[in-house]
């Protein structure tokens, strides 16, 4: 059993990242067969309400599986050592089904023509997805999709209890992986209706992750995460002295 969890968590972090990857040329309409604004216009009303379930169907995985509540049920059926890696799994597919239906609307909500600003949006870009990566390795890239938790049954090894850090970028900013999608998501040379709708629903659903989120880390670290709250910015970097 040991064997199949590992065997388990690394082909679901293989899919995560196949996934991912694609979902970056997939906002920034770049490269793959099927992007954001590809494919043959229907009817508006049905494209919206399609849309909007995709994401909604994507935001309601990760609020209900994130929560501790949730956790605890789920650890009572499923090995702890695979609960993140079946999370990774259910969040790859829950994009992967809105990569796959999403509906182009394609009204240009706004085109930038001048080059220097469209060359200044694609480095916002592209320094989105970098934070967010540089991110996730500054909390621990492999635990928070569930490769160290399989490693670590596979070999017998305890994982320490989680510790309140603040890395690099989490001491000016308080959740800078959020901060790198809303870069991704809104710097675009190109706004499409249908890529403002995308990014209207990512950021609200952001928004709401993140109440959630802090409340379950308030829980956990108590005053101490209530003071960082105080003294770092939410997704707009500063510290206060």
């Amino acid at each position: 059993m040991r064997q199949l969890s590992f065997l388990y968590g690394v082909v679901v972090y293989a899919f995560f990242v196949a996934t991912f990857c694609y979902a970056i040329a997939f906002t920034g309409n770049l490269w793959v067969p099927k992007t954001i604004d590809s494919g043959v216009p229907g009817i508006v009303a049905e494209a919206v309400v399609v849309n909007v379930l995709l994401l909604a169907i994507f935001a309601l995985q990760h609020t209900i599986m994130a929560r501790r509540s949730f956790k605890r049920w789920w650890t009572s059926i499923v090995s702890p050592a695979v609960e993140r890696s079946t999370f990774v799994l259910a969040a790859t597919l829950a994009l992967a089904l809105l990569l796959w239906q999403w509906r182009p609307i394609p009204a240009v909500i706004w085109r930038i023509e001048n080059p220097v600003a469209v060359q200044a949006l694609w480095v916002v870009f592209w320094l989105g997805w970098a934070v967010l990566l540089l991110a996730t390795f500054l909390i621990n890239h492999f635990e928070l999709f569930g490769l160290r938790q399989v490693l670590a049954r596979l070999t017998g090894r305890e994982i320490p209890e989680a510790e309140f850090r603040t890395p690099l970028l989490y001491r000016y900013v308080r959740h800078p992986i959020y901060l790198g999608f809303l870069l991704g998501f809104w710097a675009a040379p190109v706004m499409s209706a249908g890529h403002l709708l995308f990014a209207l629903g990512a950021t609200g659903y952001i928004l709401v992750g993140i109440w959630f989120e802090e409340r379950d880390l308030v829980a956990q670290f108590g005053e101490q995460y209530r003071r960082y709250r105080a003294q770092v910015g939410m997704l707009l970097p500063w510290r206060r002295a």
